[in-house]
């Protein structure tokens, strides 16, 4: 079956994710995925140039002669060519949502078309993030990953899982006390409670990075892995806390890889990998994360709806001649 480009074209406007490997920067996915959506949507069928009509010369033999006359004409317009005007489609408008550094790794999403302004809600949403930290003890290097200058050199043998699951606690902890206070949210009030209980306290502004829980998944010394759910967070804040944890530990330790595995309601089921990003997939994947985009939709009304309630009224200003020539 032969697909029209236009319509393929209307559905690619949305929001989808992809699996970023490490090694690579981000706006090279982005443009990858442009050129493979491009060259895709030009091998389809294209619409027909449009034709002009022309009074062209046409000639009939009569007894002793040709007559000369006019006949009415449709002509393609060449300027409609392929060869004359070039690929049908030669952009994209493809954003980038919450993005990662060169040596990280997860899930990147994406936005096509119209699907870029719901980035925005993405970003005033205060979406949690997930993250996999791999560390070693034993050094630490100037930029805390594994690949880095070595500074130092400790022992860590006196390090045990507990020790180490105590210093999260108290992070996590110290962290907690650090969202109420950004959340701006009387913690007298039923409200607050509720919210704490449900595990929906968020910033209402952009506030520095915030650890709401930290676990280890594994501990085989040197080598450990712990799951990190935060929000403002970089990836380099991540390994300098991987740094930090081995401090606490009277050790040291660097990063040896940060992966997200979820970015709000996008996760590594729905993120499409490197062999995956040609037309038919990211259609797909756009269809499949379309209800997540209605409720970022749904959510940018109820914002700007509470704005415009809570708006005052404007007063009419004034001048003193005004309001001699109104009295």
């Amino acid at each position: 079956m032969v697909r029209y480009a236009p319509a393929v074209y209307r559905m690619l406007h949305g929001m989808f994710a992809v699996y970023k490997p490490p090694g690579v920067k981000w706006k090279m996915i982005r443009d990858t995925i442009e050129t493979k959506l491009l060259k895709d949507l030009n091998s389809l069928k294209q619409p027909p140039p449009q034709h002009h009509v022309r009074f062209l010369p046409a000639g009939t033999e009569g007894n002793d002669r040709v007559e000369l006359t006019r006949v009415v004409t449709s002509v393609p317009v060449l300027a409609d060519h392929v060869l004359v005007k070039g690929p049908t489609y030669t952009h994209l408008k493809v954003g980038a949502g919450h993005r990662l550094d060169t040596q990280s790794s997860g899930v990147l999403v994406l936005a096509i078309g119209h699907g870029n302004k719901l980035l925005t809600e993405m970003y005033n949403s205060h979406f949690t993030k997930d993250y996999t930290l791999r560390g070693t003890f034993g050094k630490a290097t100037n930029d805390f990953t594994d690949t880095g200058n070595v500074i130092e050199k400790t022992t860590y043998d006196h390090i045990t899982r507990d020790k180490l699951e105590r210093i999260l606690a108290v992070i996590q902890g110290s962290n907690q006390k650090a969202l109420l206070v950004h959340s701006h949210v009387d913690l007298k009030t039923q409200e607050a409670y509720e919210l704490a209980v449900e595990g929906q306290l968020r910033p209402i502004v952009k506030s520095p990075p915030i650890i709401l829980g930290m676990r280890c998944l594994d501990f085989s010394p040197p080598d450990f892995t712990l799951e990190v759910q935060c929000m403002h967070e970089t990836q380099q804040y991540l390994r300098k806390l991987i740094h930090e944890i081995g401090l606490e530990l009277k050790s040291s330790a660097t990063c040896s890889q940060v992966r997200r595995t979820r970015d709000g309601p996008f996760t590594l089921d729905c993120a499409r990998t490197h062999n995956h990003w040609g037309l038919d997939s990211i259609c797909q994947a756009i269809r499949e994360c379309r209800e997540i985009a209605a409720e970022f939709s749904r959510a940018r009304e109820l914002r700007s709806a509470e704005m415009l309630e809570h708006e005052e009224p404007k007063v009419a200003q004034f001048s003193k001649e005004e309001e001699e020539l109104r009295l």
